[in-house]
């Protein structure tokens, strides 16, 4: 049976960071799901099979969805199918983390270790802020955004759907950063980025 059932999304990598603090939350997480039964399974979960195929068992009234997925456009696609089953996705939050009771929050977004979120930001849906990055007062963050470790976003910046901000990258208060952006690791960004650019290093510049 799999009614109340939560089940991952992704069984790799992130998914078991992912994996790891909902356990600690007090989330039961029954199964995975992906492309083929996994070899390394730390949990000890159930493989359900693959979310696209037509006979996945997942597919059952009174499931939960757990993304596990770190790709931006992929975990974008994905939340859509579960939506579309009018399935609910969990937000899971790291207990160490610091998030105002003044921020949004959006389905589906996973906050780390450590991370700050302060006053007024707002965070849209299936959302990664990874391990110890800080998002400062009034920031706003698209869907599918993933702000890797250490990252830092002063205050009022905007991050555009399914971009990427690098480990220890630091974007300037006041900055807009588009759509489909990467931005590479240690840069340091103090000027507007338009949408599906790839900016790299301090001072930083586009490849």
């Amino acid at each position: 049976m799999l009614d109340n059932a939560t089940i991952l999304i992704g069984y790799s990598g992130h998914a078991f960071v992912v994996a790891e603090t909902a356990l600690e939350n007090g989330i039961s997480i029954k199964g995975y799901s992906d492309k083929k039964e996994a070899v390394l399974n730390p949990f000890k979960l159930d493989y359900f099979g693959f979310e696209k195929d037509d006979n996945f068992v997942g597919w059952r009234e009174n499931s939960s969805f757990i993304l596990g997925i770190g790709d931006n456009r992929l975990r974008q696609n994905i939340a859509k199918l579960i939506e579309d089953k009018k399935q609910i996705i969990k937000t899971i939050i790291h207990s160490s983390a610091s998030v105002s009771k003044n921020s949004v929050i959006g389905s589906g977004t996973f906050i780390n270790r450590n991370v700050s979120v302060n006053a007024l930001a707002v965070i849209g849906k299936n959302v990664i802020l990874n391990t110890g990055c800080v998002i400062e007062h009034e920031c706003v963050l698209e869907d599918a955004v993933h702000i890797a470790p250490g990252a830092v976003l002063a205050g009022k910046v905007i991050i555009g759907e399914r971009s990427f901000v690098g480990a220890n990258a630091v974007i300037k208060q006041g900055i807009n950063i588009g759509k489909d952006v990467i931005i590479g690791a240690g840069s340091v960004i103090i000027k507007d980025v338009l949408d599906g650019k790839k900016i790299v290093g301090n001072p930083s510049r586009e490849i």
